[in-house]
């Protein structure tokens, strides 16, 4: 028996199929040639543009860091600084408080500023065995006879002394003569301080130290005081302020000499408040540092308005600090003239 073909069913296989087949394979690779040859361009060109986003995020975090690190410095700092002051508000809180409970039970509120003392007050004070062996035998005489109304019991003394012009063209040799007097009536000290009227020193090297009290170390005062040239505003407040804050302690007997001729400042009333609230009093009821001040006079045809508020303002503090304030005028410039030698009820304010 013999197979036959029929030509229809070899159609299946035709050329045309198989060119179909062809160009199907063809337009694969082709698709595939084509994806090949662009994908690695893309892919380098994605991969530099991630790279310098990358370099630029990490450049914005480092500059955030170092942002960081300046502000957590600087709250670190504040905060130091704000304990600080914390402390400090409680420390001056205390204070106040101190201060209101001493003075709770007087209510007196006076208009110091137009208020004229007349009278000079002098402080008694007890000696101790140790002060009396400081000042020596000779101490009854020198308190009747040399000085006056001032009391000599300190063991440390600061003089204040403007150095305006003022004072340095009309009154320094007369300023220098009260100063070696006063030194005179203290034989032995255990410290002393020359400032001016603005709180600096004589001597920058002993600024918040005591000058050992020696016969060389007075010479050397009185020798530089002839040529002593310092800037001072003719205002004694800011001196006393600051030498009570630097020297106050308790145990120690301190008293201030101001030399001066003028108060410029604008109000009496507030440096009388600073200085009731700095210069406490001690247990036995006396001031801290006890204030003296000399006024020294102005020229006549000087204005006096100056200097009678300079007399003002140191007649009110050396009442209510224990001290005596002392007017010099000037007949007495040529003539020989003790520490606490004034009248007791001047009847006009003394001229500086």
């Amino acid at each position: 028996m013999s197979l036959c073909l029929n030509r229809g069913d070899t159609e299946i296989f035709s050329i045309s199929f198989l060119d179909c087949i062809t160009c199907g394979l063809g337009s694969v690779v082709l698709l595939l040639v084509l994806s090949e040859v662009g994908t690695p361009t893309a892919f380098e060109k994605s991969r530099e543009d991630l790279q310098g986003q990358i370099l630029d995020l990490q450049q914005q975090l480092a500059d955030i860091r170092g942002e960081s690190t300046v502000l957590n410095r600087d709250l670190t700092s504040v905060t130091e600084q704000l304990s600080r002051e914390k402390a400090r508000l409680a420390r001056l809180s205390g204070d106040l408080s101190d201060v209101r409970g001493q003075y709770k039970a007087s209510k007196q509120d006076a208009d110091v500023a137009n208020k004229l003392q007349g009278q000079l007050v002098s402080a008694q004070q007890k000696l101790t065995d140790e002060m009396k062996r400081l000042l020596g035998k000779g101490f009854h005489r020198q308190k009747d006879d040399a000085i006056g109304g001032i009391p000599v019991d300190s063991e440390y003394v600061i003089f204040l002394i403007d150095t305006s012009g003022s004072m340095t063209n009309f009154s320094w040799e007369l300023a220098q003569q009260k100063l070696q007097e006063t030194l005179n009536v203290y034989p032995k000290l255990k410290g002393f301080q020359v400032m001016n009227d603005q709180g600096v020193p004589m001597f920058s090297g002993y600024e918040g130290k005591w000058i050992q009290d020696t016969p060389g170390q007075r010479k050397i005062v009185m020798d530089h005081m002839r040529n002593w040239n310092a800037f001072s505003a003719s205002s004694p407040a800011e001196g006393i302020v600051k030498a009570i804050r630097t020297y106050r302690g308790e145990g120690k007997k301190i008293s201030i000499f101001v030399f001066g001729d003028e108060f410029t400042g604008p109000s009496i009333d507030s440096v009388v408040k600073t200085v009731d609230l700095l210069n406490l009093t001690d247990a036995a009821g006396q001031r801290l540092i006890r204030i003296n001040a000399l006024g020294f006079p102005l020229p006549p045809e000087a204005p006096q308005y100056t200097s009678i508020r300079y007399a003002t303002l140191m007649r009110i503090l050396c009442e209510r600090n224990g001290g005596t304030f002392v007017g010099l005028q000037r007949k007495d410039q040529n003539s020989r003239f003790h520490v606490g030698e004034a009248q007791a009820k001047p009847t006009a304010p003394p001229r500086g």
